[in-house]
């Protein structure tokens, strides 16, 4: 058990199953209120290949405390909350975050909708400044970022080669997280959503 981060493909983004599709509909809802077009042009989810990069699923299990202090040192409250405050992150630029009155896997109540591109800013930001090493793995089909934090293959790297990033592994472990999420939400053009 746990909370994930993961990918959502067109049939569950779609659907009623998952609860996603009220969510679709309401996003859509609101940015044709905004002048925008609608998120129609989901990829359908793949079959899970290791390291190919279709997918991405990984686990939340550690604290957030060492990140939330690395946030508070190098950014402002305002990209603190862009960069880690969502509920669902869409592959597309918004100009601010939307509120959806439909509850999630956050808040029974609402749905935090954030721009991948902005949230990318922010991450590559906080990386640059811990000196994210580029080890860190780029594909996360399958718990792929969360075994290399945990299964000990950063604790070698860090103590072969120490940097800021490995002050808090913790810490380093939620900057790659959601500079990866963003990425491949960017890069798929898919939505990221906790469950």
């Amino acid at each position: 058990m746990g909370v994930y981060l993961i990918s959502v493909g067109a049939e569950e983004w779609f659907g009623e199953e998952e609860g996603w599709g009220e969510i679709a509909t309401a996003l859509n809802d609101d940015l044709r209120q905004r002048g925008l077009p609608p998120y129609k042009s989901v990829p359908e989810e793949s079959d899970l290949v290791r390291g190919s990069g279709q997918g991405f699923e990984e686990k939340l299990s550690v604290s957030m405390k060492g990140f939330d202090a690395l946030c508070e040192a190098h950014l402002s409250p305002e990209e603190t909350e862009t960069l880690s405050n969502w509920s669902v992150l869409v592959p597309f630029s918004l100009d601010e975050e939307i509120l959806l009155p439909i509850g999630s896997a956050y808040s029974e109540s609402s749905t935090m909708v954030a721009g991948a591109p902005q949230v990318l800013v922010i991450a590559q930001r906080l990386a640059a400044a811990i000196e994210l090493p580029a080890e860190t793995p780029r594909m996360c089909d399958n718990l792929d970022l969360t075994m290399w934090f945990r299964e000990g293959a950063a604790k070698e790297l860090a103590a072969a080669r120490p940097g800021p990033w490995s002050d808090d592994l913790d810490a380093a472990f939620y900057v790659a997280l959601f500079l990866r999420a963003a990425e491949h939400s960017v890069r798929r053009g898919c939505p990221i959503v906790y469950c």
